[in-house]
């Protein structure tokens, strides 16, 4: 158990549990009783127990299919299956929409006005002015949505809601949906993918408690789960990884509701479908990594990945000590209040356009800008920004000039956190690994580019994210490089060892609600509790470190 502030009484707490259940386990050893398999635990066919032992239904199988389903049993298969099936198609449409209206935005901000308006118009040495005319709207925009439409939350905050509440409330997913818009047209280093999450989340607790009035906490939960497995699972094309990615991100160290792992990772198949069936796009890797395709993996891919887990950890470790130090001046400016959303989304802006107007390819999400990384091809081929030459026609040539966009990628991840934009940031520690990955590979030639790039992307995004399963089948998947795996998944572990004591969100968490993971006692759970203030502040990250004992 890993546990924040515990001491040796929960040793002892644990030895009276056990001493207490001894009898009965010997008892049953001795004279077993015979029960079929997830038959319901009544006082016919059980012996009285001690009150801290478990007395329920496992949760899965409880009669027969048909039984199950016409009677909608709690927690069963068929109510699984029903359930996951209107989560993911609700999800899968409320992402293609986000997405269309996303892509639709990215398209006339920074293609089509600057072609009407700008080309053949002004000088072509103040084109670059574009750059920062948008960035400083948009972080106003993302201010005011703050400030007057509402709270929208952000990854730590949806992870703190799973394991408090089971939900995440409604009300967040307007805020959400306006202030991640901005946050991505403005050339943040932010994604989609976190945004998505808490939508999905949102509607997957809201169809549990509102469509099939459930009200067993941990019943809402597994629905809210499906919903943020069914917006990854869609988003990234993966829905192995996107499903693994949202079960894991919710604690510190494995997947801990690993019991609802099969239904969240069913629905994101679901999503997936609905998604990319009516967007158009194909379930099937999305980089071209213009390298050699690695023929199988060799002992030597575990050794290169411990190293690179280890850098990729150390990269990290140094992005989270700069981030909570800029932090730290924003709070002691009084600039984390709401109320102040508008300074402090400039002050992020100020970040972010500056290192952008340098290096182009650290604007954005990193999900387009990740090709172009990782070939190391002209400016002119990244997708979102005009101009794509910035303001000095910066160029990735050598080591020295992919280390720089590695650096000033993580600077910019962290003023677009700081900064109260919203988004997630996978794809940003993706993109800013291929950097580093890069400069590894023209100074260390004998490592393969695919494995050094996706190596470094995955220890970095471990050691933020805590994903060590989901992150390397991800990565492997979108950069089509599954003999990649054995290095990528070495330094993926790696990385979560190195980062163990260095959490980032301070809301992930150990659950608390083990005991009763796989059992359900309809008269002894705890059910869901709504209140108005669900949600008034957004989690903080941390600084302090994790205990383990």
């Amino acid at each position: 158990l890993w546990n924040r502030g515990q001491d040796m009484s929960v040793f002892k707490k644990i030895s009276r549990k056990l001493s207490s259940s001894s009898k009965d386990v010997k008892d049953e050893v001795s004279s077993p009783k015979v029960m079929s398999y997830g038959a319901l635990a009544t006082s016919d066919n059980v012996e009285k127990e001690e009150p801290n032992s478990i007395q329920g239904v496992y949760s899965k199988t409880q009669n027969s299919f048909i039984d199950d389903l016409f009677s909608f049993a709690e927690r069963s298969v068929p109510q699984s299956i029903v359930v996951a099936i209107v989560i993911g198609v609700v999800c899968g449409i409320s992402a293609f929409v986000y997405y269309r209206i996303l892509w639709g935005l990215l398209q006339y901000v920074w293609h089509t006005l600057p072609n009407k308006f700008i080309v053949d118009q002004w000088d072509s040495d103040y084109y670059a002015l574009w750059i920062p005319i948008v960035g400083f709207l948009m972080a106003a925009g993302v201010g005011l949505s703050v400030k007057y439409v509402g709270e929208p939350g952000d990854l730590p905050y949806t992870i703190k809601c799973v394991h408090e509440d089971g939900y995440i409330d409604i009300l967040h997913m307007i805020p959400m949906v306006l202030a991640s818009q901005f946050s991505i047209i403005g050339g943040g280093s932010l994604g989609p993918e976190a945004p998505l999450v808490a939508i999905c989340a949102c509607l997957g607790g809201f169809i549990s408690m509102r469509l099939f009035k459930r009200k067993n906490r941990n019943t809402v939960r597994k629905h809210t789960l499906m919903g943020m497995a069914g917006a990854l699972a869609a988003f990234f094309g993966s829905p192995l990884g996107g499903s693994l990615f949202a079960l894991e991100v919710n604690n510190r160290f494995g997947i801990e509701y690993f019991e609802h792992a099969v239904e969240s990772i069913f629905c994101g198949e679901v999503t997936l479908a609905v998604f990319r069936g009516l967007a158009g796009l194909p379930i099937a890797p999305i980089w071209d990594i213009k390298a050699p395709t690695l023929d199988g993996a060799t002992p030597d891919h575990v050794l290169i990945g411990t190293c690179l887990g280890l850098l990729g950890a150390g990269a990290a470790a140094l992005f989270a000590n700069f981030h909570w130090t800029l932090m730290g001046w924003l709070k002691k400016n009084d600039l984390l209040r709401n109320e102040r959303a508008v300074p402090r989304a400039f002050i992020g802006a100020i970040g972010i356009v500056s290192i952008g107007l340098v290096f182009p390819q650290t604007m954005f999400w990193g999900e387009y800008e990740f090709p172009t990384i990782v070939n190391m091809k002209d400016a002119s081929s990244l997708v979102h920004i005009w101009p794509t030459a910035g303001l000095f026609g910066f160029e990735m040539r050598d080591a020295f000039t992919a280390f720089l966009v590695g650096v000033f990628k993580l600077i910019a991840i962290s003023f677009t956190v700081a900064g109260g934009y919203r988004g997630g940031f996978i794809f940003p520690f993706f993109a800013t690994g291929a950097a580093f990955g890069r400069a590894i590979n023209a100074i260390f030639p004998f490592v393969p580019i695919p494995l050094a790039c996706l190596g470094m992307a995955a220890g970095i995004n471990t050691a933020i994210t805590r994903t060590s399963l989901a992150t390397p089948v991800i990565l492997c998947f979108l950069g089509g490089q599954q003999n990649a795996m054995t290095g990528v998944l070495t330094a993926s572990l790696v990385s979560l060892f190195a980062t163990s004591y260095m959490p980032f969100m301070k809301s992930q968490v150990p659950r608390n609600d083990i005991d009763i993971a796989m059992f359900f006692n309809p008269n002894n759970e705890p059910q869901v509790v709504e209140h108005d203030d669900h949600g008034a502040q957004s989690a903080e990250e941390e600084k302090s470190k994790l205990t383990v004992v």
